[in-house]
């Protein structure tokens, strides 16, 4: 029985070991599961953002708006804000869709402190923002005031009156007026601390129409209201302002008089409205007490004949409420030299406007006028126009207000007092282009590896604006394109290092600012040889020819028997050849006559003798005798030729032997 026990003790353990494992493996294998999912919807939940950055505005009789960051969220978020008033004694809660909120009129009542809590919640929690205070008059925004009035008081002055549109319980309040003239679109801004519904503009121009706008806000906010609907109105009308005089002196006349014209405009910062009715002249010659009064003038320009001598003229314009102040200027003498206050000048462009600065030697000079051209006018007026400048030592002017790719001249004139200075001037471009053709391009001095390229200058008229350049382009035939560039003041560029024999093409380029065009394309050919080569090879040859002639003549003198026959030989006698035997003894006698007389050749003296009346008759009857005598050598002998005996024989025929002259 104790086997047994053991036995079945010894198979029980086993079994009753196996079964307590699979429970507590089931267990575990629960309790794994649920922790992982616990786990899972833990790592998965998402919180809402915390709600930041709460921002109010109190909306002046409205409502209290706020809002805050982030304005969207990833999953389905809503809010609870929670306002606290009264001085923290009242509180205010209600839910939000949206990133914003706006609490009613009943809970924002100035001047309370507020304080704004929100709560963002979604499905897996709740997060709250901090607490923010709020003082409502710091942060309240107003209407755009209304504007009752703007009436013209004295010459320069609009008084406003004006009113908010909510009631704003006698809490101070800040203006700011802005105003500009019609014809400008710069605004000028004034504040008015502790504001109340009337406000004096001053500092204006007579005669202007302006636009204006008002705009306030509480003392202690920091916001503004926007901009009430703009008013336009035109302040009262005054007297004149002091014109701008200024002259053309022409060349005086043999007695020194000369035509002077007159011309003014209103002053810069004259009312753009000013009625003028008329112009007053007067001039005096300043060595005289007569004064030339002239009245009624409609233009802006006067032509006066003046003597040699200096005179003072002064103009005034007038209208229904008086005459200006006078516009005075001196005409110096005819002989006068005048004074130059200025040291230098340039003129660049500042787009949009062309840009004019000058140095001036005298301090004192705070006046200047400004005279600009077109340099191809062919008189200054009407096409010279001007303008005064003071306080300062530059002038501008927009660049539309001037003629592209034309050259201006432009002469500042120093004004000290009523006397006016020696001007000086400069030229310029308001806006430049290519030149419209290039230069007329030709080559000289062309040798075997050296060319001079010379080219004209381009017309003014045709420039576009100032030459900074000019690069001259050369190719050889089949070769690379090469170039040199030299300054606006050359007028000839010379090429080195050229190909012996060889085509050239050349042309130029004439550059500005804007850009350069090309001239007309030329072909030369370089030297075969030089002019000294030419020079030394014909030396050579001429000194050899000379070397030998010497040697010749050297030679003669020492052997002349030997030079003779070279340059002498021998001529064979006529009368030795065979001819002479077929013209019978006739011909030798004559010959023999002719040949005994031969040694005396320097005495004989060719005498006329009379002519027989039968030479012609004679002259065919020896020819006939002639031929007959040559058929029968040929008939007989079988000869090609008549010459039959010696080559060098001549043929002669025979003559008479004094055929006009013995």
């Amino acid at each position: 029985m104790l086997s047994s026990q053991k036995g079945s003790c010894s198979q029980e353990p086993g079994a009753a070991h196996v079964q307590p494992l699979g429970v507590n493996a089931g267990i575990m294998w629960t309790l794994a599961l649920w922790a992982f999912s616990f786990l899972c919807k833990f790592s998965l939940a998402v919180l809402p953002t915390k709600p930041e950055n709460i921002s109010c505005v109190f909306y002046f009789d409205r409502n209290l708006t706020c809002t805050w960051r982030p304005e969207k969220e990833t999953n389905d978020t809503s809010y609870i804000v929670t306002l606290t008033y009264s001085y923290g004694k009242s509180n205010y809660s209600d839910n939000a869709t949206e990133a914003s909120y706006s609490f009613p009129r009943s809970c924002a009542m100035p001047p309370d402190i507020c304080s704004v809590e929100v709560q963002a919640q979604n499905g897996d929690g709740k997060v709250k923002s901090d607490i923010t205070y709020w003082h409502l008059i710091s942060i309240a925004k107003t209407e755009p005031p209304i504007i009752l009035s703007v009436n013209p008081i004295c010459n320069r002055m609009f008084q406003i009156q004006w009113k908010p549109r909510e009631k704003t319980r006698g809490f101070p309040l800040v203006c700011m007026l802005r105003f500009r003239t019609v014809n400008s679109s710069h605004w000028t801004e004034v504040n008015f601390e502790n504001c109340k519904q009337v406000c004096n503009l001053t500092g204006l121009q007579a005669f202007t129409e302006y636009v204006l706008a008002l705009r306030f806000r509480f003392n202690d906010s920091r916001y503004w209201s926007k901009w009430s609907k703009e008013e336009t109105r035109v302040t009262m009308e005054e007297v004149p302002h002091v014109l701008d005089l200024w002259r053309i002196l022409e060349p005086a006349d043999m007695n020194g008089d000369r035509k002077v014209r007159l011309l003014w405009k209103k002053a810069r910062g004259a009312p753009v409205l000013e009625k003028t009715f008329g112009y007053h002249i007067q001039y005096f010659a300043e060595n005289s007490t007569n004064l030339t009064e002239i009245n009624n003038i409609t233009t802006q320009q006067y032509e006066l004949l003046l003597m040699s001598q200096a005179h003072s003229v002064s103009v005034t314009s007038f209208n229904s409420l008086g005459k200006s102040q006078e516009a005075i200027l001196r005409i110096p003498d005819v002989h006068e030299k005048t004074f130059q206050y200025i040291k230098s000048m340039k003129a660049y462009i500042a787009e949009p406007l062309l840009v004019v600065n000058w140095q001036s030697s005298i301090p004192a000079v705070d006046t200047w006028i400004v005279e600009w051209l077109p340099e191809a006018a062919m008189s200054k007026f009407p096409a010279l126009s001007w303008e005064s400048v003071s306080q300062v030592t530059n002038w501008t002017i927009e660049q539309d207000k001037l003629k592209p790719f034309t050259c201006y001249n432009i002469s500042v004139y120093p004004v000290l007092g009523h006397r006016v200075g020696e001007p000086y001037s400069i030229q310029a471009y308001a806006k430049e282009g290519t030149p419209l053709k290039g230069p007329e391009t030709r080559v000289e001095n062309i040798g075997l590896r050296t060319a001079t390229i010379t080219w004209k200058e381009i017309p003014k008229s045709a420039r576009n604006g100032f030459i900074n350049n000019y690069t001259v382009f050369y190719q050889a035939e089949g070769g690379k394109e090469l170039s040199k560039t030299v300054n606006s003041h050359a007028l000839q560029c010379d090429l080195e290092s050229l190909t012996r024999r060889t085509s050239y093409t050349v042309w130029v380029m004439a550059s500005t600012r804007a850009g350069g065009t090309n001239g007309v394309r030329i072909n030369f050919k370089t030297l075969s040889i030089s002019v000294f080569e030419i020079v030394l090879l014909t030396s050579l040859v001429g000194g050899g020819l000379l070397l030998l002639s010497i040697k010749t003549v050297t030679f003669g003198l020492r052997k002349p028997n030997r030079l003779t026959p070279l340059c002498c030989p021998d001529v064979p006698n006529p009368a030795e050849s065979s001819l002479a035997t077929w013209l019978g003894d006739g011909f030798k006698k004559s010959n023999m006559k002719e040949t005994g007389n031969s040694g005396d050749t320097e005495d004989v003296v060719l005498k006329p003798c009379p002519v027989p009346a039968d030479l012609i008759d004679k002259l065919v009857v020896n020819f006939e005798n002639f031929l007959e005598v040559v058929l029968t050598e040929e008939a007989g002998k079988g000869q090609a030729s008549i010459l039959g005996g010696e080559a060098n024989e001549y043929i002669l025929s025979q003559e008479p032997s004094c055929p006009g002259y013995c």
